[in-house]
């Protein structure tokens, strides 16, 4: 995963956005066990719930919905 999420200095994406659209843009999809997305759920909570970071707290508790809605999707598909 390294290599599709280049870092450091000189590099043409030094900020954390551009790292992350950059691992996104090689995404492909993979089977994840739910307990993954759940143990993140439960982590990005305490995020949004403790954060003095207001864009922060928003993000997360954003993430949270999406990876709410990915857990209900995979088990509408079973």
């Amino acid at each position: 995963m390294s290599t599709l999420i280049p870092s450091g200095p000189g590099t043409a994406v030094d900020s954390a956005a551009d790292r992350a659209r950059a691992a996104l843009a090689g995404v492909r999809t993979v089977p994840v066990h739910v307990g993954v997305l759940e143990a993140a759920v439960v982590l990005l909570e305490e995020r949004a719930r403790i954060s003095e970071d207001g864009t922060e707290r928003t993000a997360a508790a954003a993430t949270v919905v999406k990876l709410r809605e990915a857990m209900l999707s995979g088990a509408a598909d079973e």
